[in-house]
């Protein structure tokens, strides 16, 4: 079985405006969920630090910075790819998530590929107890409500 999620979403924006929405308004249109949250406190404001190198940091009500990942490829504004942590993970784990925005018309097609969760202990606390596939399952739709608040924010 494969290890990642694959979600898609036309947005009417040019793909200039798709990846500065993605990574420059974050804060604004990222959607909290209970079972993919990144740390186990109350959700904060996620933002990114651009370029490679950079990171996607949440910042919660306390002002604590947490680092989600950090910034693989910078390939504005076609391609993003970034490592992804929650906090239960250990150091040494670590998902990617890559974003590609493709125009289609007078549209962009904005796609998320999350990989690596089967590198997650079944028993891990991350898994909520799902099996390979009701997790991807769920994976897949909580990336497809963030790109629908995407899609809300360029509208």
């Amino acid at each position: 079985m494969t290890s990642k999620v694959f979600v898609a979403l036309r947005v009417k924006a040019s793909c200039d405006r798709a990846f500065a929405a993605f990574v420059e308004e974050i804060g604004e249109w990222w959607r909290p969920n209970g079972l993919f949250q990144t740390t186990p406190r109350a959700p904060g404001r996620l933002a990114f630090e651009g370029g490679e190198g950079g990171r996607l940091v949440e910042t919660l009500e306390s002002g604590k910075v947490f680092e989600i990942g950090r910034i693989r490829v910078w390939e504005p504004p076609y391609r993003l790819v970034f490592s992804w942590r929650q906090a239960s993970f250990p150091p040494d784990l670590v998902t990617e998530v890559e974003v590609t925005f493709e125009p289609v018309g007078e549209e962009t097609r904005v796609s998320v590929e999350h990989r690596g969760f089967t590198q997650v202990p079944a028993d891990h606390a991350a898994r909520h107890g799902f099996p390979d596939q009701a997790l991807q399952m769920r994976l897949a739709e909580w990336w497809q409500a963030q790109l629908r608040a995407v899609a809300g924010r360029l509208a």
